[in-house]
């Protein structure tokens, strides 16, 4: 039996070659097969979307803000009467580039 006493990252970024669409009442808000898959520990995986992929025209910025020691601060969008559905890390802390810009939404509240 090896043991390693390496400890897996927080968090880890993958490719995600499926496809992922996003539709909210009926409106396609993105679509794309160039997501980055973040990987937490304690939390779902999240897919990170290219903003060109997301209809960012239909989404409003809300005044939410939140802030991850391991990712940075994150500013949330809406739709329409939906609330903080979606959000993005603008500078993300180091070692996150992958992600800085890119526009998650919560798939799971969807």
């Amino acid at each position: 039996m090896i043991m390693d006493d390496a400890p897996e990252p927080r968090i880890t970024l993958h490719p995600h070659a499926r496809r992922v669409r996003v539709v909210i009442d009926g409106t396609e808000l993105a679509d794309t097969t160039r997501a980055i898959e973040l990987r937490e520990r304690g939390y779902p995986p999240r897919q990170y979307l290219p903003r060109d992929n997301v209809r960012m025209d239909l989404l409003t910025p809300s005044d939410t803000v939140t802030h991850c020691p391991f990712k940075g601060d994150a500013s949330y969008f809406s739709f329409g009467e939906h609330k903080d559905v979606a959000w993005s890390y603008e500078r993300s802390m180091e070692g996150m580039e992958a992600i800085e810009g890119r526009v998650v939404f919560y798939f799971d509240t969807l």
